[in-house]
């Protein structure tokens, strides 16, 4: 009696943005019929059996009444999520004798099954396919929907099934002749929070100070707190600090292109977007919504999906303070680990943090704060919803004051976006060209070290710093700070160092005192 063939085909679980493959065998054996699945699958993955089940009446397939036993190798390894479907499905229609098991060789499928049989978008099919590029693979099957994002990856055949019954024909199965021939589903595009366009830092009117402590912020890297009245322009600014950042290199476009494929926000229809993301969340957002969480694998949070780029939390009192403490690690390490029952997720958060904050609760205490209705012990538990611990990691503090009458009426506007950015790209250059060797870009991921060392012992930089540190005007982390903007300043003034100059002003920009 001849054995009954294995049907294998490969698929791809992530954990985090780590890729993994994993090996699809299916047996069918002449028992009581049942559907048995296999190798750690969450909840979701295991409904595939009723999906593949529906999608197989649908196409004019019959389901083999027999044991089906379904393994996904390495066993050990928790698989999650609808991704299988389209794979354990075709390796069903192997197992059952439909397609000859040589077709599949070589190739991997990720896609979800609908019960009529098309195939539905997923998330994740980039890092998927690049993991199934790195290992070799030369082909990948995934739904119509998610063609555009798996072809950004080069070198691979990216084939886009719209059913399963048409797959099953271009495998050489003999299917009826009306079955599974579905019209394609054309489906709206998943909203994206990464498409921002923020317009020109013309727009602003006035606001000289706070346009250079964004000018600064862009040069450096630098986390930036503006505080001032409702409507003097913070959002404004924030918003036009994108603008001012260089274009993405291909490496990091990819990364943040990989994080917003798992979180399912990628808009792949216009290829990579080398414009720095820009994450704007409400204030009424949970912590796993900040850093990320969810149930099963954890899914990637605002921080994340703002690596590379800019994380504005606007109206930052209103947040919630366990949300606001949740930041402190991602702005000192630069990534996100997060542990739940399912497993452990790390995703990268590199981002510049911008906070916006009212002077009070009402808004109003500005000047001389005679319209403000708050008491004192209203303004100041608002205003202390933002640490110390958390502030002490802000690099540049600056007051944004209200537009008078006279600023408008004088009809004149600063600097746009395209003088200010080309002076922030030379800056980043100089700072490329010193921190590099050093495996450093920016002076804000410099260590406090590094910039304490390159003072001298004696010198006036020193004594200030000194002095400051004795007075309680700074910490330790302060004072590593303040340096890492003077030398932004000297960056952006074409010199070599920074001067005693370039320190007060850094001083002035952090705690509004010049020493």
């Amino acid at each position: 009696m001849s054995r009954p063939p294995v049907g294998r085909t490969r698929a791809v679980t992530l954990l985090g943005l780590e890729g993994h493959l994993v090996d699809i065998e299916v047996l069918s054996v002449a028992n009581v019929p049942a559907f048995v699945l296999v190798g750690l699958p969450d909840a979701a993955l295991g409904e595939s059996r009723d999906r593949i089940r529906a999608a197989f009446a649908s196409t004019g397939i019959d389901w083999p009444n027999k044991r089906v036993t379904v393994n996904l190798s390495p066993a050990a390894l928790p698989k999650s999520g609808s991704a299988f479907d389209l794979g354990i499905a075709v390796a069903v229609l192997v197992a059952c004798g439909h397609i000859a098991p040589s077709a599949l060789e070589g190739s991997v499928h990720l896609g979800e099954l609908g019960l009529d049989g098309r195939t539905r978008p997923v998330r994740g099919v980039l890092p998927s396919v690049l993991c199934a590029a790195r290992a070799g693979v030369t082909r990948v099957v995934v739904p119509t929907a998610n063609a555009a994002e798996a072809q950004l990856v080069s070198g691979i055949e990216v084939v886009a099934t719209p059913s399963l019954g048409d797959l099953a024909r271009s495998y050489g199965a003999r299917l009826p002749e009306s079955a599974g021939r579905t019209p394609p589903v054309t489906l709206p595009p998943t909203p994206s929070t990464t498409t921002h366009d923020g317009g020109d830092l013309a727009d602003v009117i006035g606001q000289p100070q706070a346009r250079a402590a964004v000018e600064i912020a862009a040069a450096g890297g630098h986390h930036l707190l503006m505080s001032g009245p409702p409507g003097a322009g913070k959002t404004m600014l924030a918003s036009r600090l994108p603008g001012l950042l260089p274009p993405l290199t291909a490496e990091e476009a990819v990364e943040v292109a990989t994080i917003h494929s798992v979180a399912g926000t990628l808009q792949a229809s216009d290829g990579l977007s080398m414009r720095a993301p820009f994450e704007a969340p409400h204030h009424t957002a949970t912590p796993a919504a900040i850093i990320g969480g969810g149930n099963g694998i954890p899914r990637p949070g605002a921080v994340s999906r703002a690596h590379h780029g800019v994380l504005f939390l606007d109206e930052a009192p209103e947040f919630s303070p366990r949300v606001l403490q949740t930041l402190r690690q991602p702005l000192e390490t630069g990534c996100v680990t997060i542990h739940r029952t399912a497993g452990t997720a790390s995703y990268p958060a590199r981002f510049q943090m911008v906070l916006a904050a009212n002077p009070c609760p009402c808004g109003r205490a500005y000047g001389k704060g005679v319209r403000c209705t708050c008491t004192p012990m209203a303004r100041r538990r608002y205003y202390a919803r933002l640490s110390g611990p958390l502030l002490d990691r802000v690099d540049l503090h600056v007051e944004v004051e209200a537009v008078h009458g006279v600023t408008v009426g004088d009809g004149s506007c600063g600097e746009p976006s395209e003088v200010v950015a080309a002076r922030v790209a030379e800056a980043r250059r100089a700072q490329r060209e010193r921190l590099e060797p050093f495996g450093w870009t920016l002076n804000a991921q410099v260590p406090g070290a590094w910039v304490r060392s390159r003072i001298e012992q004696g010198s006036p930089i020193k004594s200030l710093l000194t002095q400051a540190l004795d007075r309680g005007v700074l910490t330790m982390r302060g004072v590593d700070r303040v340096l890492r903007v003077a030398w932004t300043l000297a960056d952006l003034a074409g010199r070599e160092g920074p001067t005693m100059e370039d320190v007060d002003a850094a001083m002035a920009l952090r705690t509004g005192l010049a020493l």
